[in-house]
């Protein structure tokens, strides 16, 4: 009994000692994470927005309601000119962007104790996020951080939020295989393309919640230094996820198997801003991308109006390779392709995962219909970017992350680089009309305010989608969730409700699944496990996923 004694006071002063260890070398990192702010000249008195005819103005910048979900917003002068306005013309659309940001985190993390927490952590692991962002970026985020609501400094200070929020995108991204994320790209030129010149067409599907998507920002950036681009995304960010600048260089972002980094770095988007604003072929594009270190892996498609074709940057924490394979045509999906890559060593776990994975399925799928097109305009590349269905056309389920459509995407974008024409999808979805802008026009010699649509080069919307399934979609997202809710609190749901969920998406496997575990939450395994032996004869986006439901059905079989 003494020794037992002994083992155990010695067991508790090593976790004692340990847990002391941890939270010192917490108390050091939090109090030694760099909090600093740009040092940069800002006015005194904060000039007022002008409104004219609907237009809003901050200096020489302005701000204009587009089509559709769509917000237009002409960004001009250097980093602090730029910030300013980019804050004071988009203050209420990006307290409705973190809005529906904080929102969904509520549902993950529905108490503020732990969301406080969350704060503290959060600036432990970015504590030197700063370090990795160019001074130009960090002035314009600062500056744009001024126009912030104060209801969310609980979370942190303006300027540390819209920081953390550039990387968020990147963690997002880390933990791919547990989301909904699944983005698609692919160019085509040459004798694939319907008039011979080079044509890039993306979904960039990164989803957090109905409301974050609400509204797109389409931004025309006019700097001080580098090179005039046009960009896709939302108020507050200042990184780039799809864009196409005034040479014909366009960049967009594919995410690749990664795991939660240890630490931050540069965000991608950071990343993919800096080659769009001073990059005007592959090559310069490729070595800004090689100076920067990214803390997530991920595939960059680059298309170029000078080289007449695309490559792929596949950027890693540990290397950058450039993918430029034969042919006229590139596919980028959610693995890397290059041989390095793929010979790699450290990275066996991850090439094995690109068998049997939703991303090679949809690599393919694009590879069929590319094939089956061989000549492709603007209009054939929307309908494969809005094409949800699996190869020969087979029903996998709305949402499915085999779909190159998974009814999840922020925006869906096309590229005429040689013609400097760019179409931006509007709600919903990438299925509504897809609205052209002319960048030679925009970023033409005059710096004055100008049209920049050109509607007779818009691509129509999917009205026969929207009008079939487009509500459906909305329906079983919203009752799912319901049921989902109602099994983790292990609440009764009427009969009804599962029959609907059936009726509205019958050939997608989580509609089983999510129906199995609820008749678990209920205690009726018989059931459970008849809809766990369902959800295995649907069409499956990993070999991962059927595991997971072959442990259930083993579980559960008597």
């Amino acid at each position: 009994m003494r020794l037992i004694l002994r083992i155990f006071k010695i067991l508790l002063i090593v976790i004692v000692s340990a847990l002391l260890l941890v939270s010192g070398a917490a108390v050091v990192l939090y109090f030694t994470s760099d909090t600093s702010v740009p040092e940069m000249s800002l006015p005194e008195v904060m000039p007022q927005v002008k409104d004219s005819a609907g237009v809003k103005y901050f200096g020489k910048s302005y701000l204009v309601k587009g089509e559709g979900d769509l917000w237009e917003l002409h960004m001009k002068g250097d980093a602090a000119e730029r910030g300013l306005a980019f804050g004071q013309l988009c203050k209420g659309l990006m307290y409705e962007q973190e809005s529906a940001f904080v929102n969904q985190i509520k549902k993950i993390i529905p108490q503020e104790k732990y969301l406080n927490f969350l704060k503290y952590l959060t600036i432990i692991y970015n504590r030197d996020l700063r370090s990795n962002i160019p001074e130009e970026y960090l002035e314009e985020i600062y500056a744009a951080s001024l126009g912030c609501s104060s209801e969310f400094s609980y979370i942190g200070d303006a300027y540390d939020r819209q920081l953390n929020y550039h990387a968020a995108h990147d963690l997002g991204h880390a933990m791919q295989e547990y989301m909904l994320v699944g983005c698609s790209s692919f160019a085509v030129w040459d004798s694939m393309s319907a008039d011979s010149s080079l044509l890039v067409a993306r979904n960039f599907d990164f989803w957090v919640g109905d409301d974050f998507a609400r509204n797109k920002l389409v931004t025309f950036c006019y700097p001080d230094r580098g090179y005039r681009f046009a960009s896709i995304g939302w108020a507050g960010m200042s990184g780039v996820l799809s864009g196409m600048n005034e040479y014909g260089l366009t960049v967009t972002l594919n995410a690749a198997k990664s795991v939660p980094p240890g630490a931050s770095k540069t965000p991608i988007s950071i990343i993919a801003r800096e080659i769009l604003q001073y990059a005007s072929n592959i090559e310069e594009a490729y070595t800004i991308a090689g100076r920067m270190d990214a803390f997530v892996s991920e595939s960059i498609l680059i298309g170029s109006a000078r080289d007449g074709k695309a490559a792929i940057i596949e950027k890693s924490p540990e290397s950058t390779v450039l993918y430029s394979p034969e042919g006229e045509k590139i596919i980028s999906t959610n693995h890397f392709q290059s041989a390095e890559f793929l010979t790699d060593r450290d990275n066996r776990e991850a090439v094995a995962a690109i068998e049997g994975s939703h991303s090679l399925y949809r690599y393919k799928r694009i590879e069929g219909m590319l094939e089956a097109k061989r000549k492709l305009s603007a209009e054939d590349a929307a309908a494969i970017l809005r094409e949800y269905r699996g190869e020969e056309n087979a029903e996998i389920g709305f949402g499915n992350e085999m779909s190159v459509n998974q009814f999840i995407a922020h925006h869906g974008v096309l590229f005429s680089p040689q013609r400097g024409i760019m179409w931006v999808s509007t709600a919903p979805w990438q299925l509504g009309k897809m609205v052209a802008y002319d960048l030679s026009l925009i970023f033409g010699d005059s710096l004055q305010k100008q049209d920049a649509r050109v509607p007779q080069l818009d691509i129509v919307a999917d009205s026969s989608a929207i009008s079939s399934f487009a509500s459906r979609v909305m329906e079983f997202r919203l009752l799912a969730a319901e049921i989902n809710a109602a099994a983790s609190e292990k609440q009764p749901v009427d009969e009804s409700a599962i029959q609907r969920l059936a009726e509205l998406n019958p050939d997608y496997f989580y509609t089983y699944l999510l129906l199995g575990d609820y008749y678990i939450s209920a205690g009726d395994e018989l059931k459970a496990l008849t809809m766990f032996e369902k959800s295995l004869t649907k069409a499956l986006p990993s070999n991962n996923q059927r595991e997971a439901i072959e442990k259930r059905i083993k579980r559960y079989r008597k």
